[in-house]
């Protein structure tokens, strides 16, 4: 019996949030039975399609999944132990925004089977918080904290860094002391200006920049330093945690497992089949009514598609890729050799792994290792 992980994803949001693309799913109110029915149908559909597997991981994600009611949280728990089954030690995660409210509903949430919660703290600065649009400020987000290490067996939190004007040892300060909370995981990223968000809007008139791409080194290398001293080294480019602490259920996508996405927006990837879900809330909705689920692509992906995919998902790992895995057209053997004389890539023990320095200009190394599709004679 193979592994299995799944994402469900809830969208609705309770405020406008600057660096998403998730502002139209903001709600006042939401029909939470129409809702758990509609997932439950969706999640159905799926299991019902997937090969013989079991659950490795369970991530609900997407805009305020915290504030899905715990007896909705319970069910679609209870629904996919019946559908799939679970592995013996099963890693069950929520995200959650470290506002009080949502602190509050901690304990039943993990009493509705969430042993895992990846918490939105984004920064221990008022002031960057604010630039950040988030509503919470640094007490509210770390009593928060306090509250899901009291109710979860698991916690994470992220933050993200490279804001304007911060300096690397001011991050380096912010950092030591994120270190000195003694979670098992953190997620730590850099900000980038997606489209059409906020940022973006501010970007194009001239009022916010990224980082200097050397000034955002220098903060890359120092999270790298630091994380390892403190015995949270890096495991993937943002990721890093005690060892045997890793996300189970994103280490399923960088490895490039089989995975079920369900709910408004949902991503999967079903064996050979790749899978989106219907992006806009109703639009879902009304599929689900309509059809008995939410999808609205489910496209073959070609070997070579997937091989291409696993190579752009493993080299964000620090272990790398099996290079026997891979098709013998997929990699530009002298890029790679090239490469590696710059101290950008390596080979150890069958695997290919982009360095420290490599995992920096990632998508660079990624465009020249990556061989043209041979053309057909």
């Amino acid at each position: 019996m193979t592994g299995l992980a799944l994402y469900i994803h809830w969208p609705f949001c309770v405020s406008k949030c600057p660096y998403c693309d998730f502002n139209s799913h903001v709600r006042e109110r939401v029909d939470q039975d129409a809702w758990r029915a509609a997932l439950l149908a969706d999640m159905a559909h799926e299991a019902a399609v997937t090969d013989n597997a079991e659950l490795t991981s369970i991530f609900f994600g997407g805009g305020t999944p915290s504030l899905m009611p715990p007896k909705t949280v319970a069910a679609l728990i209870e629904a996919a132990e019946a559908h799939w089954g679970f592995a013996p030690d099963i890693e069950i995660t929520l995200e959650a925004n470290p506002s009080s409210v949502e602190a509050a509903r901690f304990g039943d949430l993990a009493r509705a089977g969430v042993n895992r919660v990846s918490l939105g703290l984004q920064s221990l600065d008022n002031q960057a918080l604010r630039f950040l649009g988030r509503a919470h400020d640094v007490r509210e987000g770390l009593a928060a904290l306090d509250t899901a290490q009291e109710a979860f067996a698991r916690v994470s939190f992220d933050l993200i860094y490279a804001l304007p004007g911060q300096s690397v040892d001011a991050w380096e300060m912010e950092l030591d002391r994120a270190l000195g909370f003694g979670t098992e995981h953190l997620s730590l990223y850099q900000l980038t200006i997606e489209p059409g968000t906020r940022f973006a809007t501010l970007a194009a008139r001239g009022e916010l920049d990224e980082a200097d791409p050397d000034h955002g080194a220098a903060l890359y290398k120092r999270t790298q330093a630091l994380t390892a001293a403190a015995g949270l080294p890096a495991y993937e480019i943002s990721n890093h945690a005690r060892p045997g602490a890793e996300s189970r259920h994103n280490l399923a996508y960088w490895r490039y497992r089989s995975y079920a996405g369900i709910g408004p927006g949902a991503h999967g990837r079903r064996g050979a089949m790749a899978t989106i879900r219907h992006k806009k809330p109703e639009n879902w909705l009304s599929a689900v009514d309509r059809n008995g689920h939410g999808l609205q692509v489910e496209q073959p992906l070609s070997a070579r598609e997937r091989a291409v995919e696993s190579v752009m998902m493993g080299l964000r790992l620090s272990s790398g890729i099996a290079m026997d895995a891979l098709q013998a057209d997929i990699l530009d053997r002298d890029a790679i050799a090239r490469l590696s004389s710059h101290g950008l890539l390596e080979q150890s023990d069958g695997r290919l792994i982009a360095t420290s320095e490599g995992r920096l200009v990632l998508n660079s190394l990624l465009a020249e290792i990556l061989a043209d599709e041979p053309v057909a004679a």
